[in-house]
């Protein structure tokens, strides 16, 4: 018997009245409305996993945007890491956060910013070891480069030899960065860094067109992205006039960018000193909480259409929670929804790449840092990479509580409908403008915080290096749909 223990009862029973027993589904036409990246369902490592820097395990608070521990390095070279990137097959890998402002190259002449005990140095070895890391496992690196400028009369005057010293190492080297941005969030310096560091728009637009001249001379096959600003739930860029500066920055960039990238997370962790909508299980399966998310895309959208027009739209970092994730939730099955929600709901709006913060460290990780466990999550992702092709339909469901999504399969001639019960009733379907129905597979698990979920009523497990869908029992075609599951539904068309 499913436990939904957690949820309030009388919320429970609130959000009962409102739904239905049976849900219609409407395939409105088979001419895509949009189509995504191949590398669409991407995910990023965070600098300061990468090279040891200050993370959120084992942290109760937050230091400045970051966790209170310091964490070892992390070793890119385990076989099981690399089993479980492949399984997700081919993707863009983000290396970026809050301390790619702060880090020190080792290509770089300029002495560290910092004290010694809280340097933190990307060494020639890790930077290596990471390329290596990326060719083996058909990844492709987008990296943040550092702004790392933390006083208002340094900001218009940005300097690229860092950046510079980097990208001619890269070349020496036959080395690829396939996308390039400049600094963390530059919204939010002011959260990160103090008041008196955060840019005006005008004048981080400056420094973004010195960066851009300096990639299109250095690295002219890499694609360059921007401006990367942090979006809260409810309250968007959060305090004006001070960072609510990515369409003055777009509308005062004189050089072309090729991607509009955008931070998002639905929802705060306890860590987070600001929580405009807390991680909760009831604000985690509330239909409302993912309207935010297509709130500011639609800004961007806007903005882009207005001053970039030829740029792709990207989601360049999503987790559960921001500040490492919720404990006891964001690695629980009760995920599943925001980010089985949010892959289908952005493919729809057109964001062309969705990044996953993160691939490994901290309660949102894909992939649990020490153990080499998958989270529940991870399970999401690799069903959505098995059965979800690049073209995305449109499709309507009638309750609000089943959340439903189209796309074309990986085979020619098919599609394959994603359907988000976040009810603790069964709901019995009645899908119109599709084919004939050929496999199922549902997500479920004992309980909402469940730490393990099973696929077709069985855990998965890889086997001899490999998990294949073909593992796992065939369901009958009944159009059925558990309690609280997620379920990949595939049809002829």
């Amino acid at each position: 018997m499913f436990s939904n223990r957690l949820v309030h009862p009388w919320r429970h029973e609130r959000n009962l009245r409102k739904q239905n027993k049976t849900v219609s589904v409407t395939l409105n036409s088979m001419t895509p409305i949009t189509k995504v990246d191949p590398r669409f369902l991407s995910f990023s490592i965070d600098i300061s996993v990468l090279a040891g820097g200050y993370w959120w395990e084992g942290s109760k608070g937050t230091q400045r945007g970051l966790g209170t521990e310091r964490v070892e390095p992390l070793d890119l070279n385990q076989p099981k890491l690399d089993l479980l990137i492949r399984a997700l097959g081919p993707a863009y890998v983000r290396v970026g956060g809050s301390e790619a402002d702060k880090i020190h190259y080792f290509t770089s002449l300029n002495p560290p910013s910092t004290t010694p005990s809280d340097v933190l140095t990307l060494t020639q070895g890790m930077w290596n070891n990471l390329h290596n890391f990326c060719q083996r496992l058909d990844l492709s690196l987008m990296f943040t480069m550092k702004y790392g400028l933390f006083e208002r009369g340094q900001h218009g005057i940005w300097q690229a030899h860092e950046v510079e010293a980097l990208l001619k190492y890269c070349d020496a080297h036959g080395q690829r960065i396939d996308i390039i941005e400049l600094g963390n969030e530059l919204n939010a310096y002011w959260a990160f860094h103090g008041f008196t560091s955060q840019p005006s728009a005008k004048n981080l637009a400056k420094d973004y067109d010195t960066f851009i001249r300096c990639i299109r001379q250095h690295s002219p096959t890499s694609r360059i992205a921007g401006p990367g600003s942090a979006f809260w739930p409810r309250i968007g860029e959060a305090i004006k006039p001070l960072s609510n500066i990515s369409s003055i920055f777009l509308a005062n960039l004189e050089e072309k960018i090729d991607i509009v990238d955008w931070h998002y997370y639905p929802f705060q962790s306890s860590r987070s000193p600001v929580r405009t909508r807390a991680a909760t299980i009831e604000n985690i399966l509330s239909p409302n909480s993912f309207k935010d998310f297509e709130k500011y895309s639609m800004q961007l959208e806007k903005w882009r259409n207005d001053y970039q027009p030829n740029a792709q739209l990207w989601t360049g970092e999503t987790g559960s929670a921001q500040c490492g994730g919720q404990a006891k939730l964001s690695d629980r099955f009760v995920s599943c929804f925001w980010w089985a929600d949010q892959l289908g709901r952005g493919a729809k709006i057109g964001q062309k790449v969705m990044v996953r913060q993160s691939l490994i460290g901290g309660d949102y990780a894909l992939i649990h840092r020490q153990s080499l466990k998958p989270n529940p999550d991870y399970w999401v992702s690799w069903l959505w990479g098995k059965l979800m092709g690049e073209c995305v339909f449109s499709v309507q469901s009638n309750d609000p509580f089943v959340q439903v999504y189209c796309h074309s399969a990986k085979k020619e001639g098919k599609c394959t409908l994603l359907i988000i019960n976040m009810s603790p009733k069964p709901k019995i379907m009645h899908c119109h403008g599709f084919g004939s129905k050929k496999k199922r597979f549902e997500i479920t698990a004992d309980s909402l915080t469940s730490k393990k979920i099973r696929i077709n009523g069985i855990k998965p497990k890889f086997k001899k290096g490999d998990v294949r869908l073909k593992d796992f029992p065939k369901l009958s075609k009944l159009n059925l749909v558990s309690p609280y599951s997620i379920n990949f539904w595939c049809f002829t068309v």
